[in-house]
């Protein structure tokens, strides 16, 4: 029996069909916040971060009279040199609290306090009341200065990204991030998050709606966001650097079916 060429040709387009067909990907593993339209509204919950091991916190204590307050701001002095001048001068600066491995700050006057496991409003509550032994109605500014989160994997811009609030939720980490890329996984991002000395491995589908009332919903300082790739960049990895062998192998292949049977 003798094939046409033509036989062929059809068969490699087939396979190239079914090829596109089975690539095309499904809208349930792209589309975020499915079936949102379905779900009540949902109330904020006040989400507030915890302090942790290992924070900077800038605490500033004021008052009506701003002698009585001075005793509790602490200032150190940066030191820079100018080339210009040879000379040393120093840069007056606040005094940041570095939060132990215990959980400990040493504070001006009241001491050591223990705040790991605080929310910021639990701690100003402490030291008010410490502090209003001494100062009649103080006033307390404290924030963590080394807020930041990491964002790994598929995303567009993959990196550590420094907090300016303390008040962050995943997606607008991953807008940080430029969003991620096509071949995310949308349904199994990995938070990675620290608390008390031990880290938790959790799971979150941001193409559910509900995620949206997920502990993981709100992001901690330090906390690790990691994209993992799909079937498709999986398989393509493999593929990918043989692909141009494998197209140039398949045109000779198309090539010598019709010189044999023309």
């Amino acid at each position: 029996m003798t094939l046409k060429p033509s036989f062929f040709i059809k068969n490699v387009s087939f396979l190239l069909f079914l090829f596109l067909l089975f690539s095309c990907g499904s809208k349930k593993n792209i589309v975020y916040y499915q079936n949102i339209d379905a779900m009540a509204s949902v109330k904020d919950n006040n989400y507030e971060v915890k302090i942790q091991p290992d924070d900077l916190l800038m605490i500033i204590v004021s008052a009506d009279d701003p002698e009585v307050a001075l005793p509790f701001n602490l200032k150190t002095y940066s030191i820079a040199s100018s080339n210009r001048l040879d000379v040393t001068r120093g840069q007056e600066t606040v005094q940041l609290y570095l939060v132990d491995q215990g959980g400990n700050i040493e504070f001006p006057v009241i001491g050591k306090l223990n705040i790991a496991g605080l929310t910021r409003t639990e701690v100003l509550k402490l030291m008010q009341n410490k502090i209003g032994a001494y100062i009649k109605n103080p006033i307390l500014n404290l924030r963590i200065m080394n807020f930041k989160i990491s964002l790994q994997g598929e995303v567009n811009l993959p990196g550590t990204y420094p907090i300016n609030s303390e008040r962050v939720t995943l997606i607008e980490a991953l807008s940080m991030a430029k969003d991620l890329t096509i071949y995310g996984k949308r349904d199994n991002i990995l938070v990675i998050r620290e608390t008390n000395g031990i880290k938790s491995f959790n799971r979150v589908d941001i193409t559910k709606s509900d995620f949206i009332n997920s502990p993981f919903y709100y992001l901690s300082q330090n906390d690790v966001v990691y994209v993992e790739p799909n079937k498709t960049k999986v398989n393509s990895s493999v593929v990918g650097p043989n692909t141009s062998v494998i197209i140039s192998a398949v045109s000779i292949l198309v090539s010598l079916s019709v010189l044999i049977f023309k």
